[in-house]
């Protein structure tokens, strides 16, 4: 591993929070577009019907 001396928490800090706020918009791009789907999906079932 590269020595990062005494700004290694710091700096592995900085990348935790960065993946994890990463993963985290991910998370929610996913999960907004299945609720998209589910709604789209919905719409369609209604509008055939009537």
């Amino acid at each position: 591993m590269i020595d990062l001396g005494r700004y290694a928490f710091a700096v592995l800090a900085s990348y935790g929070i960065g993946l994890a706020l990463l993963g985290g918009l991910v998370w929610h791009t996913l999960a907004a577009n299945a609720r998209a789907r589910r709604a789209l999906e919905t719409h369609e079932r209604r509008s055939d019907n009537g």
